[in-house]
């Protein structure tokens, strides 16, 4: 079987759904394997470490038409364009997004949403929700410290604890805040 991996296109996603890795192990069962030229750089995963591995690097066409094709999101309306009818999508997929559905369904891919999973003993190796969240939460945790002009709580030194804060604010959209200069102490 043919199996591709593209490159991610929504803004800011850097993940990238196969890594050398598991590469390897797709070629060893005798899948033959084609990545997008570029697909895991922003994942630091470059092209020479899938080489390596037995993949092949292509376009994206190349990678979208694929009898299967592994994404970490859904895919665009350029990218299910490129895809074979018949061809299998496995993912996360947002399964609720029923106008994306409806397009995989005419463009007559079989699609896999991972997030919809039973999580169980069972399918626990394909739980990538409980994974996800495990890595935005401590991700999180590193966005709020950065920007809290303290330290974060519970910290010792050889002076004792350092004060907790009072109150912590985390906008939902914490790349708007990013933007945003940091109030000055008396503002605080």
């Amino acid at each position: 079987m043919q199996i591709g991996i593209p490159t991610e296109t929504r803004a800011g996603e850097a993940r990238v759904a196969a890594t050398p890795e598991t590469v390897k192990k797709y070629v060893a069962q005798g899948h033959q394997v084609v990545v997008q030229a570029g697909a895991g750089v922003r994942a630091s995963q470059p092209d020479a470490a899938y080489e390596a591995a037995g993949a092949r690097i292509g376009s994206a066409a190349d990678a979208l038409g694929a009898q299967l094709v592994l994404k970490v999101r859904a895919p665009e309306i350029t990218e299910l364009a490129h895809m074979k009818p018949g061809a299998v999508l496995v993912g996360m997929l947002n399964p609720f997004d029923t106008e994306n559905n409806a397009r995989m369904t005419a463009a007559g891919i079989t699609a896999f949403a991972l997030e919809a999973a039973p999580r169980t003993t069972r399918a626990q190796s394909m739980d990538v929700l409980s994974s996800q969240a495990n890595i935005a939460g401590y991700k999180a945790v590193l966005v709020a410290a950065h920007h809290y002009q303290r330290f974060m709580p519970m910290l010792m030194t050889a002076a004792g604890t350092v004060k907790a804060a009072r109150v912590l604010i985390l906008a939902p959209a914490w790349q708007a805040c990013r933007r945003s200069p940091r109030p000055s102490a008396s503002a605080r």
